[in-house]
């Protein structure tokens, strides 16, 4: 670790081309005049796969980090046997992040969101003094937390009051992370809402969420973990959406592969999936729309509570902007998808019953639309297919130890008096 170099790369707006230096946390081209995601553009352009022992900094070649953290874990890509068999699917493969021993997966929060968090905060400059801030609907949240903890790096996480159960760890939490929560009956828009008032402060600095391309390129992870097990980019890819981040990372590493050279040419359809009846993206892709379609926040509110995948429940995803979720279905193909809170139950138990163990609410959506898409003829049953497991292996890792639940230091909307000075005091 001592010996580790930060990446090479330059930052380049996806609507104009503009290429410029990172000046330390660039979430945005300040020349650009329309909403715009920025991509990193790596020097080396042939990755280089470092050994298991780096977790996931392996993948190091294509993430925009300053440092390698502890604890890391990379995604662990295997081609699926019995679900396979059953689904009648000869190629297709699951990336699976969590934890699973037995596989070699060691994500002890269970959830790909540590991807993000290790390149993330791996990003930050040197010298940093001011608090990290993330909103998250949970899985994000205890993702960063534990990544925090283990390196001491302060941190502000914005979560609603009722997805703190989400907030489990394997031991406690180092006091540099610190909770604030929107209150019972509020969704993850307003524990946005919360984390863009604390910013206001100074003494705060946010993520950035999908306009941060350490995030992205985190989550990219995923695909580079198939293409070198693999030996090529899938034809297709599954996921189960709620900011689509995801899906945007993996069309963005498709396309480095493809510059690559060595793993085909192709762009590799993307099927991502919502959680009925919380449908925003789907709608809008369904009605051939760019922008979303209108909804007013309490019926957002209403549907967002009422999906059983609460981690999906992005009200403000970045779909329409230059680069975003709209842009990579049309630029390479594939459709959008859905579950009902029904058929997550039982894409879990079949998961259960074919691969062995047991996966997230979402992992489960993703895993619906992929059979959605078989079924209605949308690819040939031997298509080499990606699942991407988000989450997985929960169930087992609470059975195995004995789990720490965060608390909330404080409980407020963004609207309420003084909120911001009360939450410089948590760190002061």
């Amino acid at each position: 670790m001592k010996n580790f170099q930060p990446t090479k790369y330059q930052l380049e707006t996806v609507a104009t081309g503009r290429r410029f230096e990172d000046s330390g946390w660039m979430l945005a081209d300040p020349e650009c005049k329309e909403p715009s995601l920025i991509r990193a553009i790596y020097e080396k352009k042939q990755i280089e796969f470092g050994p298991d022992g780096m977790g996931i900094y392996k993948f190091a070649d294509w993430m925009p980090v300053r440092r390698m953290l502890n604890g890391s874990s990379p995604t662990v890509t295997y081609k699926s046997e019995k679900l396979g068999a059953r689904l009648g699917l000869p190629n297709l493969y699951i990336s699976f992040s969590g934890y699973w021993p037995e596989k070699g997966a060691g994500m002890t929060t269970c959830s790909f969101k540590e991807t993000e968090a290790y390149s993330v905060c791996a990003r930050i400059p040197d010298g940093e003094k001011r608090v990290l801030v993330v909103a998250s609907a949970g899985n994000t949240a205890r993702a960063f937390a534990k990544v925090c903890s283990d390196n001491n790096i302060p941190l502000l996480l914005s979560v609603p009051e009722e997805n703190i159960g989400a907030l489990w760890f394997e031991k406690p939490l180092n006091d540099c992370v610190k909770l604030i929560c929107s209150p019972r009956g509020t969704d993850y828009f307003d524990a946005i809402a919360l984390s863009d008032a604390a910013c206001t402060s100074p003494l705060f600095f946010a993520e950035g969420g999908a306009k941060n391309v350490a995030r992205r390129d985190g989550m990219a992870t995923t695909v580079l973990s198939a293409a070198q097990v693999i030996g090529r980019i899938p034809d297709a890819y599954f996921q189960a959406i709620g900011s689509g981040t995801g899906t945007i990372a993996a069309w963005e590493a498709n396309l480095r592969l493809i510059e690559d050279g060595r793993f085909g040419s192709h762009k590799m359809k993307l099927f991502p999936s919502q959680n009925v009846p919380f449908l925003p993206m789907y709608d809008a892709w369904k009605a051939g729309s760019r922008p979303l379609l209108p909804m007013d926040d309490d019926e957002a509110r209403v549907k967002a509570l009422a999906i059983k995948a609460e981690v999906l429940s992005n009200r403000r995803p970045p779909y329409s902007l230059r680069g975003g979720v709209y842009d990579a279905l049309c630029d390479a193909g594939g459709d959008m998808e859905c579950a009902t809170n029904a058929d997550i139950d039982a894409m879990q138990q079949l998961f259960l019953e074919t691969e062995g163990i047991d996966i997230y609410s979402a992992a489960a959506v993703a895993l619906k639309g992929m059979i959605n898409a078989f079924e209605a003829g949308k690819l040939p049953r031997e298509s080499v297919a990606m699942l991407n497991i988000t989450g997985g292996g929960a169930a087992r890792f609470q059975r195995e130890h004995c789990c720490h639940y965060l608390k909330p230091s404080l409980i407020g909307n963004a609207s309420d008096p003084g909120i911001v000075e009360k939450i410089e005091k948590l760190f002061i």
